[in-house]
């Protein structure tokens, strides 16, 4: 991995041209009351998770940004996979965590992960994430607004799914609120496209062919 760095943090399908290394058949629950609990990887083409060592690394910058405060938060993983990340936000005291995911296999095993943690702060939702995102409530009346603290993006690479998608979110997002993006590429240079110009990379790092970033927007 490579060293923390700042710039002036899944599970998914694998999209054609996605770089492999391998099926996993489990991944673990970093930290929280859930650490060390194995969460399956289900039986479907392409599916593979966030890296255990990705996963650490972002929860501790995570930690560090909230300053712990991980008990007043709504989360969305918006491409929730095996619930890697969903489930360790829920293990280490998140409020709620609404996780999305289109494929029916992972749809199942994340209700029966669910089930076996008796995650009661944890809802899931089948659907496809970017028509999920647009019926969410996010532009609303303020009375019915729904805005997230924390929101997982983590999807199929080669794609375009960040250009379409995390303009969406801004719409969902609480006013301080972090988004972690994964990608195919490292989003902090100095030539951003339009998508990414709202926005500002607190921290970001690669192992691999990962590369992880937490945003936010600019002031």
């Amino acid at each position: 991995m490579s060293p923390q760095k700042k710039y002036s943090g899944k599970t998914k399908l694998t999209a054609p041209g996605r770089p492999r290394s391998g099926p996993a058949q489990q991944v673990r629950i970093i930290g929280g009351q859930w650490k060390r609990t194995p969460l399956p990887v289900p039986d479907a083409a392409g599916l593979r998770p966030t890296p255990d060592r990705v996963r650490e690394t972002v929860f501790n910058w995570l930690h560090f940004l909230l300053d712990g405060g991980w008990s007043q938060l709504a989360c969305l993983d918006l491409f929730a996979g095996t619930g890697a990340l969903g489930f360790e936000a829920a293990s280490r005291g998140a409020a709620s965590v609404l996780m999305v995911e289109e494929h029916t296999p992972a749809v199942l095993q994340l209700q029966a992960t669910k089930d076996k943690l008796h995650a009661a702060q944890v809802s899931i939702l089948r659907g496809d994430a970017f028509s999920v995102a647009h019926k969410l409530p996010g532009s609303a009346p303020d009375s019915a607004r729904q805005r997230f603290d924390l929101i997982f993006l983590d999807p199929p690479y080669q794609q375009g799914w960040l250009a379409r998608i995390l303009p969406l979110c801004a719409s969902l997002l609480s006013e301080n609120g972090i988004i972690y993006v994964e990608s195919e590429s490292a989003l902090a240079h100095d030539d951003p496209p339009e998508w990414l110009e709202p926005w500002q990379v607190l921290r970001y790092g690669n192992a691999g062919v990962v590369f992880y970033h937490l945003l936010q927007r600019k002031s």
